[in-house]
């Protein structure tokens, strides 16, 4: 591995800061919500990010739950290498993008096929547009603190960076733009009409930090869309391939009309998908009237990457990472309660959510609404906690609304060292917060 270059954090986002709007080139990069000047990373390996300057840091970002088998690992980056070598991209059909799309609807109950893009924001205004069209209706419901991407008629209640900044939405975005959307709770199905073309919805909210859907919920959904003729769409950019083999799918038994995949099914490079039954992706263009289209679609770097990572794991690791994420966040939650911290650790599968305040409001119950989620994100116990973990070299994302992605790489004693040293880190926060 080369040296790190000869600069400092600091350095490197005065240089950022120059040339790049914030410093950072997504918000959820950003130090805003937990003060202080980012890291800049040159280098990973496994569960371990190596800054500028040279520090390593227990990383449970995985660049927000893109990468599922650890960083630069051998099987990624030999992929990687040897599509590389044949072109990068040729604005023509490939073989890359057919076996990943077959190795995805192999894997998806109900899934029977699948239109590539370079990102879940697009993955996600596509599925909409396509749910639009198939129905011939306008109205989109969509969940409060749910985040599916960044296109205007979706940013409205949106978690994450979103919320991360406090922001009620994006200027930017009309009036008209979201006059057809309607935010509702989750975990709450709502009432739908016959104006309704679909109900969007993140299938486990990873977004507003982790709030897990409600028993009954997704099934729930399932039969108000049923009810009204509207389509329902998992957005599984997140969970997809990390829950499971098959997803939110496989995991709830709940099957949508239309999925948003993206992240892993990437390998860490940029990618999207969005799918369905085939009578229903059979609207698209150049097949049906709903047009959607990307140059850089089905890129075979990108498709190489994630079907490297899909022939990696197989449903043992999936059952073993679940059980390892499961005692981890237990043992975390006791370690940050024996420091001097509230905590509270959900999981669903190898997603873990973290959720901290004071020691007084123990014992902490998990939020199960964007409401709930909010009053514990803004009480700034996360922010002093953050620092101290990044100072005992453990780095979580710097705001309050992301969720701790334990992959493959992180093995017993990596998490162990995590548990090893967050209670002396709510120790260090907890007298931070006087």
């Amino acid at each position: 591995m080369a040296e790190p270059p000869h600069a400092s954090n600091a350095e490197w986002f005065e240089r950022a800061r120059r040339v790049i709007p914030g410093g950072v080139d997504s918000p959820v990069r950003s130090f805003a919500s937990v003060g202080g000047t980012p890291y800049t990373v040159v280098a990973g390996e496994g569960a371990v990010v190596i800054d500028a300057e040279g520090t390593r840091y227990i990383d449970l970002v995985q660049s927000y739950g893109a990468v599922l088998l650890g960083h630069a690992h051998p099987a990624v980056t030999a992929a990687v290498a040897e599509a590389a070598r044949h072109g990068t991209t040729f604005g023509a059909p490939t073989p890359g993008e057919v076996l990943l799309a077959e190795a995805i609807c192999a894997r998806v109950p109900g899934c029977e096929q699948v239109r590539l893009v370079s990102s879940g924001t697009e993955a996600a205004m596509s599925a909409v547009r396509l749910a639009r069209g198939a129905t011939a209706r306008d109205r989109v419901v969509k969940f409060d603190g749910c985040y599916h991407g960044h296109s205007d008629a979706l940013l409205a209640g949106g978690g994450s960076g979103v919320a991360t900044l406090g922001l009620p939405g994006s200027a930017g975005v009309s009036a008209g733009a979201v006059a057809d959307t309607e935010v509702v709770p989750y975990n709450v199905v709502p009432d739908l009409d016959e104006r309704v073309a679909c109900v969007i919805v993140e299938p486990v909210a990873a977004n507003m930090n982790l709030v897990a859907p409600a028993a009954g919920f997704l099934e729930g959904l399932r039969e108000a869309c049923d009810a009204a003729g509207a389509l329902l769409i998992f957005d599984e950019v997140i969970t997809g391939f990390r829950i499971g083999p098959a997803g939110a799918t496989g995991w709830s038994g709940v099957t949508p009309d239309l999925w948003c995949f993206g992240k892993v099914i990437g390998g860490g490079l940029p990618v999207g998908a969005f799918g369905g039954r085939r009578t229903l992706m059979d609207e698209l263009a150049p097949a049906g009237p709903v047009y959607q289209a990307g140059t850089l679609s089905g890129n075979p770097v990108a498709t190489a990457a994630g079907l490297a990572v899909l022939g990696e794991v197989t449903p043992a690791d999936y059952d073993a990472l679940t059980t390892r994420a499961a005692v981890f966040a237990k043992d975390l939650e006791a370690a940050l309660l024996a420091g001097g911290l509230a905590a509270a650790a959900p999981s669903v599968g190898p997603l873990i959510g973290l959720f901290v305040a004071p020691v007084a409001a123990a014992p902490l119950r998990p939020p199960t609404d964007y409401e709930t989620a909010r009053a514990l994100a803004g009480n700034g116990a996360y922010a002093a906690l953050f620092h101290a973990m990044v100072r005992r070299g453990v780095a979580l994302a710097p705001g309050p609304y992301e969720v701790l992605f334990p992959g493959m790489a992180h093995d017993d004693a990596v998490l162990a060292r995590v548990v090893e040293v967050a209670a002396a880190a709510a120790a260090e926060a907890s007298a931070a917060l006087g």
